[in-house]
């Protein structure tokens, strides 16, 4: 018989006896037999990701903090070695600056209200600031003015290499403006920077290899001598049927371009990693409300934590739980239908699970920890707010 949800009390009960910390996804499913979707989380997953990262970086590591900003993921990554972040808003600076009195805030969105520029420097003490504008240089200066020690990053475009998200379409400077950019800076009074992101989920070491080149010719136009060359963020998660190449095959071409810069020896040189990071840290538990033919409607979906199923088409492990005994039947490919009263909150071709599903069965839905929660809205009264610990590995490639 399909499962029932249990008593809101009795479950948050569970949770506050476990401490929020369960063996795996089928024992959150046999505590709290939830009707509501329930983020696991692999606290340990984040500190290694956050530990690997940082002693392969030749440089500082800057958490991208719009990638998963709940607090028991920037604990873990804290934990793995994280000291400084990049941020977007004022919020999320005040969030990293109220929590560690040690971390390190740099305000990486290329366009800002005033007043955020102004409360950043003042209140939070924020030296770092991204441009790709001569306006917005000029804003960054009028509201910073007299501050000493003030650092204008100049973000240039780069070309499409590979990547899921192309974010130079909305961001980036010419090379040529980027010149003249970079100057304006040093007459203002404020010190260079440099900056480039090649695009969300990159599955192409050279293209930061390349963008590496385009920024040795800015600055070789530009005479400029730069205080920091940030290299952005973009580094892939592991998801299915994406041919992810190592990371240290990317910190290999990120070697190969910093040993043609000749960069000043207190010149910062900053990444901004976000999914590689946090991917693998969280899953999803969610639960099949009703079954028609090859569409399970479930209780979290695309305005929740699966936006980017359909934004890029990304494939991830799933495996189905049963409480009172295993799911049977060949395996076939699902689509999913969200919980909201909207046509367009559905994935097709989303899990592959066995034919035996069935209404009240539960689903774990894997590499996750990045651009879910963070993204999900409160369309229809839905939103997945939910959080445990879990001590076991991510689902691998076929966690059937």
């Amino acid at each position: 018989m399909p499962s029932h949800r249990r008593d809101g009390g009795d479950a948050m009960n569970l949770i506050r006896r476990s401490r929020y910390s369960f063996d795996d996804a089928r024992h959150v499913a046999q505590a709290l037999q939830p009707s509501y979707p329930v983020y696991c989380l692999r606290p340990h997953v984040l500190r290694r990701a956050a530990r690997r990262f940082v002693e392969l970086f030749p440089g500082k590591t800057l958490y991208a903090v719009k990638c998963n900003p709940h607090p028991r993921v920037l604990n873990a990554l804290y934990d793995g070695g994280i000291r400084a972040f990049d941020t977007a808003s004022l919020p999320e600076i005040a969030q990293i600056c109220e929590t560690w009195d040690d971390a390190d805030t740099y305000f990486m969105h290329p366009v800002k209200p005033r007043a955020a520029i102004g409360m950043a420097h003042r209140v939070y003490g924020v030296r770092v600031f991204a441009v790709d504008h001569a306006n917005e240089l000029r804003k960054l200066a009028e509201e910073t003015r007299g501050v000493p020690g003030i650092v204008a990053v100049v973000r240039f475009k780069t070309e499409k290499s590979g990547s899921l998200f192309h974010l130079a379409e909305k961001f980036g400077a010419e090379p040529s403006e980027a010149v003249e950019l970079l100057r304006e800076v040093a007459r203002l009074g404020m010190k260079p920077g440099i900056a480039f992101h090649v695009g969300s989920q990159c599955l192409d070491p050279s293209a930061y290899r390349d963008a590496i080149r385009v920024a040795r010719e800015i600055l070789d136009a530009s005479g400029i001598r730069p205080a920091c060359l940030d290299i952005g963020g973009g580094f892939p998660a592991p998801y299915l049927g994406t041919d992810a190449p190592s990371l240290e095959a990317f910190m290999a071409a990120v070697g190969e371009g910093l040993a043609t810069l000749d960069l000043p020896e207190d010149c910062e040189v900053l990444a901004e990693p976000g999914r590689a990071l946090t991917a693998q840290g969280c899953s999803l538990l969610v639960q099949v409300q009703l079954r028609k033919g090859d569409r399970l409607y479930i209780n979290d979906g695309v305005y929740g934590s699966l936006s980017e199923l359909v934004a890029v088409d990304l494939k991830l492990p799933a495996r189905a739980i049963r409480l009172d005994g295993d799911v049977e039947g060949q395996f076939c490919m699902f689509s999913i239908a969200g919980p909201t009263c909207d046509g367009l909150d559905m994935v097709a071709n989303a899990c592959l699970l066995p034919d035996g599903i069935r209404e009240g069965d539960w689903i774990e839905i894997d590499r996750l920890g990045a651009y879910s929660n963070a993204v999900a809205a409160r369309f229809n009264g839905f939103h997945p707010e939910t959080f445990v610990d879990v001590a076991d590995e991510p689902l691998g490639d076929n966690p059937c």
